[in-house]
């Protein structure tokens, strides 16, 4: 998995931030001449080591999922801004001898003033848990894993993480707001309409590599979800 972190200016507009947590969803992405944009690829082993040791990480990491683009204003752009540029020049000092831990902590600082940005804008002060964040970043860890290709029953990670499916689903529902049938719902249906829209594999090889016990099955599926039948994406 990799993150993107894009910064874009439209006709010389506002700044927005997008953050995508998996660089396959960016394929279908075309480049535009009405607008510049610096981007930021940074692998999830680095996000790991960089990532500051707190829970905020865990509400702010499921709220850019369901909403990737936070718009910032004048004192945030700046602030964004700086952070890309001190990346660049920190990727450029490679003669550095500790350039490994410069650009960890370079990419780190960036976190924190996302962790800012989004906390600023969207008002969390909730507190969440050491044990609820624990888990829920490894509920998502299955899912970030591709679990729910097989898996798109509750109970198969409940039992894997050692809890009850009551208490999974209310720990998801008070750290992100949604239940855990709506985050395994969201990465399968994502997934699915990444890869119609790729038309690599045909209907049957996607619906097989789901473990779908038919299509008509399969079709209700994508339509409850994505809005769509399958063969619409086709077109």
């Amino acid at each position: 998995m990799y993150v993107l972190v894009q910064r874009q200016t439209v006709r010389d507009a506002d700044r927005d931030c997008l953050i995508v947590r998996r660089s396959d969803l960016m394929e279908n992405m075309v480049e535009s001449q009405d607008f510049k944009v610096d981007v930021v690829y940074v692998s999830s082993q680095l996000i790991t080591l960089a990532t500051p040791q707190t829970n905020y990480s865990t509400r702010g990491g499921l709220s850019l999922f369901n909403n990737p683009i936070m718009h910032l204003d004048e004192r945030q752009q700046q602030v964004c801004a700086l952070d890309i540029d001190y990346i660049k020049r920190r990727l450029a000092l490679d003669t550095h001898k500790f350039h490994r831990d410069a650009i960890i902590n370079a990419v780190q600082a960036m976190i924190i003033d996302f962790f800012d940005f989004h906390a600023t804008l969207h008002a969390e002060d909730e507190a969440v848990s050491q044990q609820h964040s624990v888990l829920m970043n490894n509920f998502l860890s299955m899912l970030e894993r591709g679990d729910y290709r097989r898996h798109r029953e509750l109970g198969y990670y409940a039992d894997r993480l050692c809890v009850t499916s009551k208490y999974l689903s209310e720990v998801s529902k008070r750290i992100s707001g949604f239940s855990t049938a709506y985050w395994i719902a969201r990465y399968t249906s994502l997934d699915i309409a990444r890869l119609l829209h790729a038309k690599q594999l045909t209907f049957t090889e996607i619906m097989d590599l789901f473990g779908f016990s038919s299509e008509s099955y399969f079709s209700r599926y994508v339509h409850k979800h994505l809005g769509a039948s399958p063969s619409s994406f086709a077109e």
